[in-house]
């Protein structure tokens, strides 16, 4: 049931990663003064594509629903939250990037063992 789920979620996670690199590619126009605001975008996008294919692995792994759970909450936490940043500016939400981050770690962790 988990690897059916995580390699959906792969799936899904990977066209958006996809569709949110096109968008910061071409329709992400910002002045020279927000260039940190389209670095955040560009790895918040790097991070999530890389974790979504990281997905794919987790039905392979010994405790899936562990590490499918914990990298896919620390890509909607790091990813998210740098996204979030990147379109509106608004830093609210940039403590959760450590923590999503921290999880993403755990979840490698979680394959590994």
């Amino acid at each position: 049931m988990s690897a059916r789920l995580f390699g959906r979620l792969a799936g899904v996670s990977g066209a958006l990663a996809v569709a949110a690199g096109a968008y910061g590619a071409h329709g992400f126009r910002r002045s020279d003064r927000d260039e940190y605001l389209k670095e955040l975008f560009e790895t918040a996008n790097k991070y999530h594509f890389l974790h979504s294919l990281a997905l794919l692995g987790v039905p392979h792994c010994r405790a899936p629903l562990l590490a499918g759970s914990l990298l896919t909450t620390g890509m909607v936490m790091f990813c998210g939250s740098l996204y979030y940043q990147a379109l509106t500016g608004d830093s609210t939400f940039t403590k959760a990037a450590p923590y999503g981050g921290s999880l993403l770690i755990f979840g490698w962790v979680a394959m590994a063992f």
